[in-house]
């Protein structure tokens, strides 16, 4: 789908002539007189839902290849850019960002066979470049350049497995931002690719045979209509043999009367069995089965089938798999099952729950590597694989730390470290001796011991102790003047823990504060945490946020007039829920890539899998607490709201931008005074991943320059 294809349909060149001449009449208008929006055009739209009769007078805005919708974007978009393109500070802050930004960039090497594979980006490179080694000192060479895909940068790699002697590569390519990835096969010594390709991938991994001849995968049916909006259901676990079509792939399971199902096929190390997760939408609760690839019969064993809780594959050691789960353990566990005797009363708990949440695990060197979250912040801890304690990994500070891969046979992994102020560092870690040592360190033009970081913890509407992250310039007076930045996600089982940023470090540098809460729907204290802030709860997440705000204002951070917040998809939701509930507290709102209307997500790609988290509006009682905080349908007219700039993309099929533009137009049309609504629309971009740099550098400039404008930030951009 291209919604900016050219079309001479008669309807769409009257409403762009409309569009037109209003952009015409407040071109001339400066950014702090009243913007004249487009007139939106309304349809006699009203359903009756479980008794309840709801209007929805932009259901048009639903068709993304009508004309009408092309001609509203382009409107919008003159509006938006028009109003940025006026504010002096915009082209100092996209200099000091692109500044900042060009600075080499590493990812964490992975040993395969004898060869090392990793990530680089030179610094303004669109795309990650992926590079292989035959040594960590030996010099690298390009394996695959995705920035040469595509003249704009947009074609990204999406996925990358490795064989297991190092000798092929399937990698996956994604185009315009979209979560449809398409794979090839490339040879590691030529470079060059297979026959091979495979489409209609989506949410899927990749696992090599041992032997190298194949992989097993996931995929779609082709979609039969519109790819970017059709709803994804029946997913199909397959193998593909080298050198063969996809038509001829294996399927290997799959579960026909059971359509939100999905899978993914992992091989064991020793290449012996073949485990296959079973999930339901975003449920944090899975199946486990598992295929003997050495056995005659080929058949599929059901392991665990109750759907009670949530198991990771670690390793096995022959027939005894380790999983990694919160069944009977909130904060995480390790168990161990022997497929011999399978049944529950034979399990073995090696590493018990902690105080601490577990969020991950690998087997290295024999050790069991445990990733901990204390208070959102990493701690690395070892184990034997009996589960005795063996030692902490020392890190530099409070901050974020992941990776620790390999295999049991390795001596050796890599990690990554980063903070607010501590750019991400590549180290390698000995795992004989515990020692660490740098493998790459980034060269960022910037002095972090002018910055500042620490955590507090504040107290929720209920009186839940909910901490957050707070980071500064130093020499900061608590005089309540501060512009102030709020982040949140709050959904899903996701953590926000301490990470460096190009794009937070610019707007600290204008005198900004940036400041991260750890609300409750995330997993930075566990089920539990996540399960407070879900379905019938999740006005404790909104809670929360405005507990967030509420705090910075009363220990003189900030005042609501120098607040803004932002989010992003689920964290998007956040702030149309916040900004809809509390719009005298808030200076600017920034939601992006959001789900906007709550009683619509569920009919579009991906969206009905959300229902774990939201609820579906299809359950009387669920429509009811999803209702009560649709920000799309908490607008009241004649409401004063903040300064809003509004983000989505074309080619967003994760979170359809329907859901922007209908906040958007309804929002317009509800909004009185002269703070500006705004919607930001890219082109050839999806919901984040693959974007290229160069857009991402714009948008951020885009962004902060609002809040130069809307804030009234007046600490000169460093140059």
């Amino acid at each position: 789908m291209n919604l900016l294809k050219r079309t001479a349909i008669v309807a769409a060149l009257v409403a762009l002539v409309a569009c037109v001449a209003t952009v015409q009449a407040q071109s001339s208008h400066s950014t702090d007189r009243p913007l004249v929006y487009p007139k939106t055009k309304t349809v006699d739209m009203v359903e009756e839902l479980h008794g309840v009769k709801v209007a929805d007078p932009y259901r048009w805005m639903e068709d993304l290849d009508s004309p009408d919708i092309k001609a509203w974007i382009e409107a919008e978009n003159e509006i938006t850019f028009g109003y940025l393109k006026e504010i002096p500070e915009r082209d100092a802050i996209n200099k000091r960002l692109t500044k900042l930004w060009n600075y080499e960039k590493y990812g964490m090497p992975r040993k395969h066979g004898d060869r090392y594979f990793f990530m680089k980006n030179d610094g303004l490179q669109n795309q990650y470049v992926l590079y292989v080694t035959d040594s960590l000192d030996g010099e690298p060479r390009i394996l695959l350049n995705p920035n040469k895909l595509s003249k704009d940068g947009t074609i990204a790699l999406a996925g990358a497995s490795i064989s297991d002697d190092g000798k092929l590569m399937a990698y996956g390519l994604s185009d315009a931002g979209s979560d449809w990835v398409e794979y090839r096969v490339r040879d590691v010594d030529t470079g060059k690719d297979l026959p091979d390709h495979i489409k209609w991938i989506k949410f899927s991994r990749t696992a090599w045979t041992k032997d190298g001849k194949g992989f097993f995968y996931s995929r779609y049916d082709e979609p039969k209509g519109e790819k970017l909006q059709e709803a994804n259901y029946y997913q199909k676990l397959y193998y593909h043999r080298l050198d063969t079509p996809q038509s001829q792939d294996e399927l290997v399971y799959h579960r026909p009367y059971h359509k939100e199902w999905s899978f993914n096929g992992d091989v064991t190390d020793d290449g012996r069995y073949l485990v296959i997760s079973i999930g339901e939408g975003t449920e944090r609760k899975n199946r486990v089965y598992y295929k003997d690839l050495k056995a005659d019969d080929g058949k599929v064993v059901k392991l665990l089938d109750d759907f009670d809780a949530q198991y990771s594959l670690i390793d096995n050691d022959g027939p005894v798999f380790w999983f990694n789960t919160d069944l009977d353990a909130p904060r995480g566990r390790v168990i161990a099952i022997d497929i011999r005797n399978p049944e529950r009363e034979n399990w073995k708990e090696i590493i018990p729950q902690a105080a601490e949440t577990l969020r991950g695990v690998n087997a290295v060197n024999d050790t069991f590597v445990a990733t901990y979250l204390k208070d959102a912040h990493t701690q690395i801890k070892m184990f034997d694989l009996s589960g005795k304690f063996v030692r902490d990994v020392k890190l530099p500070c409070l901050g974020s730390a992941g990776g620790f891969g390999g295999k049991r046979a390795d001596t050796e992994t890599f990690y990554l470290f980063t903070s607010f102020s501590y750019p991400t560092t590549i180290y390698r870690y000995d795992m004989t001796t515990g020692e660490s040592s740098v493998f790459k360190r980034p060269n960022v033009d910037f002095n972090p011991d002018e910055y500042v970081s620490k955590q507090v913890f504040y107290h929720s509407k209920d009186g839940t102790r909910v901490p957050m992250f707070i980071t500064h310039r130093k020499g900061l007076k608590l005089d309540g003047d501060n512009p102030t930045y709020l982040y949140g996600y709050g959904g899903f089982n996701a953590s926000l823990t301490p990470y460096f940023s190009i794009s937070r470090l610019v707007w600290m540098e204008m005198g900004g504060i940036f400041a991260m809460a750890n609300i409750r729907g995330g997993g930075e204290y566990g089920k539990e945490w996540h399960e407070a802030g879900r379905l019938k709860n999740k006005q404790n997440c909104f809670d929360d946020f405005i507990a967030a705000a509420e705090w910075l204002i009363d220990n003189k951070y900030t005042r609501p007039d120098k607040l803004a917040i932002g989010g992003a998809s689920n964290g998007g939701t956040l702030v149309g829920a916040c900004m809809t509930q509390r719009p005298e507290l808030f200076g600017a709102c920034l939601p992006d890539v959001s789900v906007m209307d709550m009683l619509r997500f569920h009919k579009y790609t991906i969206g009905w899998a959300w229902t774990s988290d939201y609820g579906s509006p299809d359950d009387p009682e669920m429509f009811k607490v999803l209702y009560a905080y649709s920000p799309l349908h908490n607008l009241k007219p004649g409401t004063s709201y903040p300064a809003t700039l509004i983000t989505t993309a074309d080619h967003d099929d994760r979170v359809v931008p329907c859901h922007s533009f209908k906040f958007t137009a309804a929002l317009q049309a509800a909004h009185v005074g002269n703070n500006p609504v705004l919607i930001r629309v890219e082109t050839r971009a999806g919901h984040g991943a693959g974007k290229p740099t160069a857009k991402i550098i714009e948008e951020i400039a885009d962004k902060w320059a609002f809040l130069v404008r809307t804030l009234n930030v007046e600490t000169p951009v460093t140059q």
